[in-house]
C-alpha cells in the first residue's frame, strides 16, 4: 500500500512537470521568451507560479542536470534579477554587429531599446549591480561582445573609442590613411576631422592612444610656426600692399594648417583669425598658384615649407 501510494506520488510529480515544460513550450513560442510574470496562467496551468518553484528547486541544488537542461533550453533565466539585463545584452550585441563597438552615443538605439543610455549606465560606478559576483559576471558578458566596452577604464571617453573604432574600419576597408581628411565620415562622424584633432593634440593623448594610433601609422601633425617677420620680396612684387597680402595669406594658412594637421583649403574655405576678422584662404591659395611664375624664391619656399606641392 505504501510503495503504491510513493509510486502515485512520482507518477503525479512527473506528470506535472511534464505540464509544467508543455505550458512553457507554449508560451516560449508565443511569446518568444520565459519571462513570465509570477501570477500569469497558461489555459488553467500556474506557469508563473511554477517556474517560480523551479528556480527555486534550483537554486537549493535540488534540481537534476537533465531537468535543468530541458528548462535551459526553452530559454529559463535563472536569477529573474538578470532578465532585464539579458534583454539589454541582446540590444548591445545587435548594436555591435552592426558599429563593430559598445562605445555608442548615449541617444543610440536599436531594437527598440535605448542601447546607448543603458551602456552609459552600466559604465556607473556600480552599474552593474551592488553584488560582486553578480557585477563581475555581467562586466565578462560585456567583455566578450568588446573588450573596449568601458573605455573609461582604459583612460579614454566613449567618444574618443567610437571613432577610433571607426577608423580602423575604413583602413581595414582599403581607405588609404592620406585620404582621410575633414569630411570623410563613418556612421554621421566626421573621421578625417577627428583624424586631424588626434594628430595636433598629440601630446595630450595618454601611451596606450599613442601607441594604438601609431600601429594604424598615424604619426603627431607636424608643428608649424608662422613666420615672425616678413619675408623679403624681389622687384616683381614690390609693393608693400602686395607684401602685406602675402603675408596676411600665409598667416592664414600657417593656422588652417595647424589646426587642420594637414592637407591645403578648398577654394571656397574662408579662415577666421581671432580677432574675428575673415580670409578667403581658399581663393588666395589658388590665386597664388595662378601666379606661380611671379611668386619670388622666398614666397615659394614659405609656401613649399608649409605642404604646398605646387611651390616647390
Amino acid at each position: 500500500m505504501n510503495g503504491l501510494r510513493a509510486h502515485d506520488v512520482f507518477n503525479t510529480e512527473r506528470q506535472d512537470w511534464r505540464r509544467g515544460v508543455e505550458a512553457a513550450l507554449r508560451y516560449r513560442e508565443r511569446e518568444g521568451d520565459l519571462q513570465v510574470p509570477y501570477d500569469h496562467t497558461e489555459g488553467p496551468y500556474p506557469l508563473g507560479r511554477w517556474l517560480s518553484d523551479q528556480r527555486r528547486t534550483f537554486r537549493a541544488g535540488q534540481m537534476t542536470g537533465e531537468r535543468a537542461a530541458e528548462l535551459e533550453e526553452l530559454g529559463i533565466v535563472w536569477d529573474t534579477a538578470d532578465a532585464a539585463f539579458e534583454t539589454n545584452l541582446a540590444a548591445a550585441r545587435a548594436y555591435h554587429r552592426l558599429h563593430g563597438t559598445l562605445a555608442a552615443a548615449r541617444g543610440a538605439a536599436i531594437l527598440d531599446i535605448q542601447v546607448g543610455q543603458w551602456l552609459t549606465n552600466v559604465r556607473r560606478p556600480g552599474g552593474l549591480g551592488k553584488d560582486a559576483v553578480r557585477a563581475a559576471r555581467r562586466a565578462a558578458a560585456l567583455a566578450a561582445i568588446d573588450e573596449d566596452w568601458n573605455p573609461a577604464a582604459r583612460g579614454w571617453t566613449v567618444d574618443w573609442q567610437r571613432h577610433y573604432t571607426y577608423l580602423t574600419q575604413l583602413l581595414a576597408e582599403g581607405t588609404r590613411l592620406k585620404a582621410i581628411t575633414a569630411g570623410v565620415t563613418r556612421h554621421g562622424e566626421d573621421i578625417g576631422r577627428w583624424l586631424a584633432t588626434q594628430q595636433r593634440d598629440w601630446a595630450r593623448l595618454n601611451a596606450e592612444q599613442q601607441a594604438r594610433l601609431g600601429a594604424l601609422g598615424i604619426t603627431p601633425a607636424r608643428v608649424v610656426r608662422a613666420r615672425q617677420t616678413p619675408i623679403k620680396t624681389s622687384a616683381t612684387f614690390t609693393s608693400v600692399r602686395g607684401a602685406e597680402a602675402f603675408q596676411t595669406g600665409l598667416q592664414a594658412l600657417t593656422q588652417y594648417l595647424e589646426r587642420e594637421g594637414g592637407g591645403v583649403p578648398g577654394r571656397s574655405h574662408i579662415e577666421h583669425h581671432p580677432d574675428g576678422s575673415e580670409h578667403r584662404t581658399g581663393v588666395w591659395l589658388a590665386n597664388q598658384k595662378a601666379r606661380r611664375d611671379r611668386l619670388d624664391h622666398a614666397q615659394l619656399q614659405a609656401l613649399a615649407e608649409l605642404g604646398v606641392d605646387w611651390a616647390r
